[in-house]
């Protein structure tokens, strides 16, 4: 017999003004407790989700995000807690927003593709220039336009990076170092870059002939859905000494974030391995609350393959990042008749919001070797750590979170209470509202272009139709998540970028 929303309830209580539990009878064999991360305004979307599953029990769609959580801490091997952050929202198998360790001296312990998503690495990466937005204004539709010229968009899109086959297979294994050896970036961008842009266990073997196939003619790209382009300009500053470290001097600087991620290759990737796991499930008599978290043992050859595999098109999307960020260069130095050298237009940071990468960290006194899923979630490590840049080590690794079409977006570092609460782990955005079909429904795609342009904003758009789903009114507002993490102290605000133009599929 299904609960009711009163009986949920009593599952769930405020641990603070920030964050709430989330018992372990909530959900059958949950193995830790759950936890999400919502201010007083973000906690209605997520409990608002509930009354209404808990309305409607028994209709399609995907389950709630609170239950989605609560799944996940019933995976064998978990650790702590499945946690969630403020742009926390349903998704495949995991919330997207969700993120869960697992203890690799655990045999049991699982990988799941669900805990990582279709777009494997989708990220975003910030570059900064010596321009001003005074200096733009004047070229701004010239530049939006040349922009939209030199970085192909839309659903299959093709690249303009030159690439065969074997180019392909070294960029799958090299990352980042294959983009530097053909001339695409400079060599301080792989030391701005998480993982440094190559994840060593990538292997090509293992990515099938067909994600091949969909990822070779797409490198370049930014695709469609949520990935854009934006030139922004510096709004405000809250931490100068960080910001400064970042090459961010005063309010008016322009900069441009790259969303985008790893495009059909990491989708094929990530479906090729939902089938392998499936198998594996049954033979190793894997037992899950949800059969969207299909998943395997870390160390089983299914587990192994993915890990491979999906290493390899977390590679690819670096490698495409890359790639815009060259074409990204050379449109600016063509519209200010300069160089990108002279433009100072040097990476501040890459960071990844869809992975799964063996990390240590402290749990109850001990460093233990955990397999992390990030998934809408961003690595957000403190300073000092070892595994951020030198330059960076004093003020916290820089944390990129992308805001919707209109919106500001935001810079953020990461503090050592994030690396005790949350495995040095943050939000990744604004996190969906309304679903795709919902916005679809309810808005005008003119109206949304007409809100823009009142704006002040540029756009390019290559299918017009489709921004109704990615309007502001279709996420979660993302100052109240990016405030919510910065009260509950697991990271800090830095700057905050609104957008002058925008570039989108």
């Amino acid at each position: 017999m299904p609960r009711t929303y009163q009986e949920e309830l009593k599952f769930i209580e405020r641990v603070d003004d920030y964050s709430f539990r989330i018992k372990k009878e909530f959900q059958p064999n949950m193995l830790v407790e759950g936890e999400f991360f919502a201010n007083s305004r973000l906690q209605y979307l997520m409990f608002d989700e509930l009354k209404n599953h808990c309305r409607n029990t028994g209709q399609g769609g995907f389950l709630p995000a609170v239950k989605q959580i609560a799944n996940v801490a019933a995976l064998p091997g978990i650790v702590k807690r499945s946690i969630a952050l403020p742009d926390v929202h349903s998704g495949y198998g995991f919330a997207i927003g969700n993120m869960a360790a697992f203890d690799m001296d655990n045999p049991e312990a699982i990988l799941s593709p669900g805990g990582v998503g279709f777009d494997i690495n989708c990220g975003v990466r910030l570059l900064r220039t010596n321009l001003f937005e005074k200096d733009v204004q004047p070229v701004k539709e010239q530049l939006t336009q040349t922009l939209f010229n030199h970085i192909p968009v839309g659903v299959g899109s093709k690249g303009m990076i030159p690439m065969n086959a074997r180019d392909l297979e070294e960029a799958l294994e090299m990352g980042m170092d294959w983009s530097l050896r053909e001339g695409y970036i400079w060599a301080e961008d792989k030391e701005h870059c998480e993982e440094y842009g190559r994840m060593l266990q990538a292997d090509p073997t293992k990515v099938s002939a067909r994600a091949k196939k969909r990822g070779l003619p797409q490198l370049g790209t930014l695709g469609a859905g949520n990935h854009y382009a934006e030139i922004q300009v510096v709004d405000e500053i809250y931490n100068k000494q960080a910001a400064k470290r970042m090459g961010i001097d005063e309010a008016g600087q322009v900069c441009v974030m790259i969303h985008c991620g790893s495009r059909g290759l990491g989708h094929q990737v990530a479906t090729d391995a939902l089938t392998e796991m499936e198998r594996a499930m049954k033979r190793d008599n894997i037992q899950v609350n949800d059969r969207q978290l299909a998943c395997a043992r870390i160390n089983s050859e299914e587990g192994q393959n993915y890990l491979k595999s999906m290493a390899a098109a977390a590679n690819y999307a670096w490698v495409n990042r890359s790639s815009m960020t060259f074409l990204c260069r050379q449109a600016f130095a063509k519209i200010f008749h300069s160089t990108p050298d002279d433009l100072d237009m040097h990476m501040i940071y890459d960071v990844s919001h869809n992975i799964a990468k063996i990390e240590q960290h402290m749990l109850d006194g001990k460093l233990k070797t955990l397999m992390m899923h990030r998934k809408g979630a961003t690595r957000a490590f403190p300073p000092n750590h070892p595994l951020i840049p030198v330059d960076y080590q004093l003020t916290g690794q820089p944390v990129l979170i992308g805001g919707t079409m209109g919106t500001c977006s935001y810079v953020l570092t990461g503090t050592e209470k994030g690396m005790q609460r949350t495995f040095g782990t943050t939000c990744h955005g604004a996190g969906r509202a309304y679903s795709r079909a919902k916005s679809r429904r309810n808005l005008d795609y003119m109206t949304v272009l007409d809100n823009l342009k009142e704006k002040g904003i540029s756009i390019r758009v290559a299918s017009p139709k489709l921004v109704m789903e990615e309007a502001p009114e279709s996420y979660k507002n993302v100052t109240d998540v990016v405030n919510t993490c910065h009260g509950a102290g697991i990271s800090d605000k830095c700057i905050k970028l609104r957008p002058i133009a925008v570039i989108k599929g």
